[in-house]
């Protein structure tokens, strides 16, 4: 790990006026479950990391004209000992979805969503893109864990995040501080595929700050859930996942959304299962078919076929645990 500066803000202003315009300069420090790491690996050569724990403003949940406000901060243990799982399983079961006691207690909503990719050519030093004289690494190589959707290239990594495609099915926004002020934008835009090396896989700018997530009032009554498949319980990163909210008018789906996680350079909304699913009932047969139409446009890799049939699992099982309690 090479040498940095370090500073501690008391508020959300003096942090932003600690950051810079270009990335690999500054990096900020919240939890640090992913941040420390990187840095000893050598995948951050940043100089100087600003720590923003101190700022009291970014650790709230607060309920506001029926939807909620979730401040970066907040920790897994704190989401989860909220009433938001109550209101929205989807996040609940995404939330306990990290198992690790460590990690709920220190990783942080807004760490989650700004983690970087777990892919090992980039931890291992070849960059996001997985490049090495000129050529992906990643289809003649080890590719088991790697996408199988938004991979035309040259971006084979999946997100990260277990938050957000639960976040972005409830239609969830971000705000996004930085000199100008701030600005708000859906979850969904947070996530970009890089095109070329030096670009990164989220939006924000190198000096803005993450610093809340709003989930609508609309939403609050839609049906909403998270299925996960992963290798073992124990701390690990999902194989494959899926959110879906569903708004429910006389029985049948007026409006769907579904979001899969761990498939995709960002979380990928399957628009084909919305569409298998607005205007029917939520029936076994209508869950099998939406996720049979959430594999369409899938180009597993080598060794990533499997994700396939596990993405066709994951949409018809969060769709039916929909209903539990319903």
């Amino acid at each position: 790990m090479q040498n940095f500066a370090y500073a501690s803000p008391s508020s959300l202003n003096e942090a932003i006026g600690l950051l810079d315009a270009k990335w690999g300069q500054t990096a900020i420090l919240a939890g640090g479950t992913d941040l420390l790491s990187l840095m000893k690996d050598g995948g951050d050569d940043c100089s100087r990391v600003v720590n923003i724990k101190g700022i009291g403003e970014l650790h709230h949940i607060q309920d506001e004209n029926g939807g909620v406000r979730i401040a970066a901060l907040v920790s897994f243990d704190q989401l989860l000992g909220s009433n938001v799982p109550s209101h929205y399983p989807a996040i609940g079961e995404a939330a306990r979805g990290v198992s690790s006691p460590q990690i709920r207690n220190m990783g942080t909503v807004g760490g989650d969503l700004l983690q970087r990719p777990r892919c090992w050519y980039y931890r291992g030093g070849y960059g996001l893109l997985a490049m090495d004289k000129g050529h992906s690494l990643v289809p003649g190589g080890d590719n088991r864990y790697h996408a199988i959707f938004g991979n035309e290239g040259p971006a084979y990594f999946v997100s990260p995040s277990s938050l957000a495609p639960a976040l972005i099915a409830l239609q969830a926004k971000a705000t996004l501080h930085g000199p100008p002020g701030p600005r708000q934008i859906p979850v969904e835009e947070l996530f970009v595929i890089p095109k070329a090396e030096g670009e990164r896989e989220h939006s924000i700018r190198p000096n803005e700050i993450l610093t809340e997530i709003a989930i609508p009032a609309d939403v609050r009554e839609w049906r909403n859930a998270t299925y996960e498949v992963r290798e073992k319980e124990a701390l690990d990163w999902p194989l494959a996942t899926a959110s879906v909210g569903l708004k429910m008018e006389g029985g049948k789906i007026s409006a769907a959304r579904v979001v899969l996680g761990h498939v995709a350079p960002i979380p990928w909304r399957s628009r084909a299962a919305e569409q298998a699913l607005e205007g029917k009932s939520l029936t076994e047969s209508t869950a099998a078919a939406a996720g049979e139409a959430a594999v369409q446009g899938a180009k597993p890799l080598s060794d990533n076929g499997y994700k396939v049939q596990l993405v066709r699992v994951a949409v018809k099982r969060a769709l039916l645990r929909t209903k539990e309690g319903a």
